[in-house]
């Protein structure tokens, strides 16, 4: 069937596994969400964010379900947040947010990527200064003023509001999430939210030349493909960022 044939599959087996990959990881968060306040959205907020970004990676239906009722039943997996940091190739920052229900599996994991890719793990707290943990929310629209006073009036610890092509992002303290999406959705009834999360901002970027770059890259698919890893935050430019 020649060499296309053999490329396509492999592509299409490399779909399949991010797919998995990314139900995996929604179902774990679901789970906990639902476990840690009531399997109800309508009474839990973290979860009905969860809910929502879920829906909005395609996670089917059935997964989001099925990651509910398991939360709604006695005992199940007992889940914990790790968080890892140190420097990735090329010295750039990186966080990595874990949800595990084995920590000795986890730590090796992420232990092995930064070994195989020349990267240093470091202590708790030994890049974390480096970066603002932040409530992001991201939307089409106009009138940055409009916005900012809008947050201010709410109250909100608002750091800053973005505006680019017809784009509005917020920046707030991560403690008042919900109080900004609340604003936000008073403010524009019609708002239709492209991001909504509670991230790492980095401060400053560390520029990574075409070799770093590529070492990096390997580095992020370590990482990724690591079945506890949830989120990867880092302040590396790449050349073609630049």
């Amino acid at each position: 069937m020649g060499r296309s044939f053999e490329n396509r599959k492999h592509s299409i087996a490399k779909t399949a596994a991010q797919k998995t990959k990314l139900y995996s990881k929604y179902g774990k968060m679901i789970y906990v969400a639902a476990k840690n306040g009531v399997p109800d959205p309508e009474l839990n907020g973290s979860l009905k964010n969860m809910m929502e970004k879920a829906k909005r990676e395609q996670v089917p239906a059935h997964v989001i379900d099925k990651a509910i009722e398991k939360a709604k039943g006695a005992g199940g997996e007992d889940y914990s947040e790790s968080r890892y940091e140190g420097y990735g190739p090329g010295g750039c920052s990186v966080i990595v947010e874990c949800l595990t229900d084995n920590a000795n599996r986890t730590i090796t994991d992420v232990r092995n990527c930064f070994t195989k890719t020349g990267s240093k793990l470091g202590n708790a707290g030994s890049v974390g200064h480096l970066f603002d943990h932040l409530a992001i929310f991201s939307f089409k629209g106009e009138g940055q003023d409009q916005i900012l006073e809008a947050m201010l009036e709410a109250d909100v610890n608002v750091e800053d509001v973005e505006e680019e092509d017809g784009q509005l992002t917020v920046f707030a303290a991560a403690s008042d999430y919900f109080k900004t999406k609340q604003a936000l959705q008073e403010t524009l009834p019609d708002i239709d939210f492209e991001v909504q999360e509670i991230a790492y901002v980095p401060q400053s970027r560390t520029e990574l030349s075409e070799d770093d770059a590529k070492m990096f890259e390997k580095f992020m698919d370590l990482l990724h493909d690591c079945e506890d890893v949830q989120n990867v935050y880092h302040n590396a430019q790449l050349p073609d960022q630049e």
